[in-house]
This record gives structure tokens, C-alpha cells and sequence, in this order.
């Protein structure tokens, strides 16, 4: 086992343009062994969610330790199909007539939302070849965040058992997602609820996708609760595939984002430091949750100390964040670089082009042969998405 910290500390990013999305693959290497650990231990399908992680270039090491890949919608289920090398378990809230033919396409599994939506494009699918499923909604979760929660009562993600007399004819999977960078005691409240409110139909079952948020390659996680939770629930239900997709454990504190000091401003005594990066843009995450990151080199500040905002570079008035105080007393300067920690997962996908900001390259350190840039970002892209 690495430790990442000492690993971040002592890194070298003086040859990592700014902006600039970077992925250690040390990091990544470690994050592969824990999830490694946990599929052989238990027998269970552990599939990479693209919603998470759609940084292809990395899919060739991705295979090495996982089962497959999980899309959410047309273009995903696509760069499964074309860059993992197989068809893509499936599911997205909603479906459309001009779009369903193309997915089955890429798929060799799809969940339905609702049983109005497989009464719809089932057959299809069954003609195609898919394996179907069910995504059901405990009404358990113990996500506090009402935006990253999907199984509320009311929520519109996933059947209710109230509402499922019989199991639909041709239904071979179910599907449930309530979890949330969770921890394994989550998952097993978790499915205590899927038992007591779907376990009838489990008979009629071949497959049951325990969804993401397992956040196993988090420090302070027990993968071997993991384990045993799994092992358990496999013995009890041995005719089951069971099947997790969890997202950011793949790429969880994997990498940074590399920024740079190009201006301070100093107004009503607060200080801000402009950076060429956007919260709003390239770390939305921050700013919707919201969650403070964490800054190589920097702390919450105490009393005394210097405090900072970290200004982004859009126009967005409230596109900044704080606060922090540098380690050692430090004032930053124009053209110093700004890290920011565990900005691979999520933060990749979510980002905008708004206000036209240049939007942060991609790239891959390995500790042998250096940085490695992967993709560079221009104005090109920005107006391709446009009229």
C-alpha cells in the first residue's frame, strides 16, 4: 500500500502546463489493487461508471481490473462500444424513439427506468439481444446532499415496490442505485431495504446491479467489510450475478488540477487570488454540493494567519471559493502554480465552455518517463459547440 499524500507532496508539476487536468498513474495503479482485491475476494462484477470516468486514454488499464463498463446515455454507451472494446451494461432515466435502436446497439445490458418505458422499447431490446433490467427505488439512502440523493420517495429515479405488483415477464436484472461515496455500512442498510421490498421477486432474478457509491479506494474505507457484506449476500443468493459500478473509486484521488496566479486583488479586506481556472466551469462540483477542495501546500486557515479566496476566471460573480492560509506563512505570487487535490473523477466530465474560458488540457504523469500531454483544448472546440 502507496501513501498518496507523501506521493502529492513530493510531486514535480513544474513541467505540468496551466491549466491542466493530470493523472498519476502510481496513484491510479494503487486505486486498481483495492478494487482488484475486492472482485476477486467476492466473485462480483465490478464495471467502470462512465459517468464518472470517461477519460479514455486510461481504458486500456481500466480493463485490466474490472468487468466492463456502465454508460447513461447515447454518446457513453457509444465510447464504451468503441474505445473499453465491449458493449456497455445501460441505463438512463429516459429513453427515446430516435435514439433506443443505437444504444441496444452498444449495449449487452439495459435497466429501464420505469415499467412504462420497458412496455415501450422491451421487445426491442429482447429482439436485440439485451438483457433487460428493472431500476428500483428502496426508499432507503443515507445521503444527506438532496441533490446526489436518488432514492427518495418521491424521486423520479427507479420503480417503488408498491407499484410493482407482479415482475414483469422478460425482466432478467434488477437495478439499484442509493449510494453516494459511501461507506460499506450504507450499502448494507441498503440492502436490507432492497431484501425486504424486492426480495419476492429475487427468484425471477438472473442479475442484481448494486449501482455506484462504493467508494472502496477512500482511505478511510474497509474494503474487507466490503468484502464480507458481498460474500454474504452472495451465499444467501448464489444464483445472482451481482454486478457493482462504482464511479469515482476508479479515479479517486488520482490527480490535480494545475492552475496559475495571474492576478491579486485585494477589495473590503478580503484578498483574492485570480486564477486561469473557472469553479464554475472546471470544478462545478464545488460550487453544487458544495465542498470545499484541498489545495497542495495550503490548510484552513487559524487565527493569524493570512487568509485567501481562490478567484475563478470567469464572469460569473460568484465564481470563487475559500478559504485557505499557505503552509509556512507563504504569499503567493503572480505566475505561482495552484493545486488543486482529486480533480480527476467527476470534475472531467462536468465541465462548460461557458464564457468561452480555456478550458484545461489533459495529460498523465508517470513517475519514469514524466508528464505526457493528452489532449490540448482551443478555440476550436469552443466553437464547434456552437451555431
Amino acid at each position: 500500500m502507496i501513501d498518496k499524500d507523501i506521493i502529492l507532496k513530493n510531486w514535480d508539476l513544474s513541467t505540468v502546463p496551466s491549466p491542466c487536468y493530470v493523472l498519476h498513474e502510481t496513484l491510479l495503479e494503487e486505486n486498481m489493487r483495492v478494487i482488484d482485491k475486492v472482485r476477486k475476494a467476492t466473485g462480483v462484477e465490478v464495471i467502470v461508471a462512465l459517468k464518472a470516468n470517461a477519460m479514455w486514454s486510461i481504458f486500456p488499464e481500466l480493463r485490466k481490473y474490472s468487468d466492463g463498463a456502465t454508460a447513461s446515455s447515447l454518446a457513453e454507451a457509444h465510447l464504451v462500444f468503441e474505445e473499453y472494446g465491449k458493449p456497455s451494461h445501460t441505463y438512463a432515466p429516459v429513453y427515446s424513439e430516435n435514439e433506443i435502436d443505437e444504444i441496444l446497439s452498444y449495449s449487452s445490458h439495459i435497466t429501464f427506468n420505469s415499467l412504462s418505458q420497458y412496455d415501450r422499447f422491451g421487445e426491442r431490446a429482447h429482439q436485440a439481444g439485451v438483457s433487460c433490467g428493472l431500476r428500483v427505488n428502496p426508499e432507503f439512502s443515507t445521503v444527506e446532499t438532496d441533490l446526489y440523493n436518488p432514492a427518495s420517495p418521491t424521486s423520479r429515479l427507479g420503480v417503488r415496490s408498491v407499484d410493482i405488483a407482479e415482475w414483469p415477464e422478460g425482466v432478467e436484472g434488477l437495478h439499484f442505485h442509493s449510494l453516494c461515496e459511501s461507506r460499506p455500512a450504507d450499502l448494507r442498510g441498503t440492502l436490507a431495504a432492497i431484501e425486504e421490498r424486492f426480495g419476492r421477486f429475487f427468484h425471477k432474478l438472473k442479475w442484481l446491479n448494486m449501482g455506484g457509491g462504493h467508494l472502496m479506494t477512500h482511505k478511510d474505507y474497509d474494503e474487507d467489510e466490503l468484502i464480507r457484506i458481498l460474500c454474504d449476500f452472495r451465499a444467501r443468493y448464489p444464483h445472482l450475478r451481482v454486478i457493482l459500478e462504482p464511479g469515482s473509486a476508479f479515479t479517486w484521488d488520482t490527480g490535480c488540477l494545475v492552475s496559475t496566479v495571474e492576478d491579486k486583488v485585494f477589495n473590503g479586506g478580503t484578498n483574492t487570488l485570480m486564477l486561469n481556472v473557472s469553479f464554475a466551469c472546471h470544478m462545478p462540483d464545488c460550487l453544487e454540493m458544495p465542498y470545499k477542495p484541498v489545495i497542495l501546500g495550503a490548510h484552513d486557515p487559524e487565527e493569524g494567519e493570512k487568509v485567501w479566496k481562490m478567484g475563478g476566471n470567469s464572469c460569473l460573480a460568484g465564481d470563487f471559493y475559500g478559504d485557505w492560509a499557505f503552509d509556512g506563512g507563504r504569499e503567493p505570487q503572480v505566475g505561482d502554480k495552484i493545486v488543486f487535490r482529486d480533480m480527476i473523477h467527476y470534475t472531467m466530465v462536468k465541465t462548460t465552455m461557458f464564457n468561452g474560458v480555456t478550458h484545461p488540457s489533459i495529460g498523465i504523469w508517470n513517475p519514469e518517463k514524466g508528464f505526457r500531454l493528452v489532449r490540448k483544448f482551443g478555440y476550436k472546440d469552443y466553437k464547434e459547440r456552437m451555431s
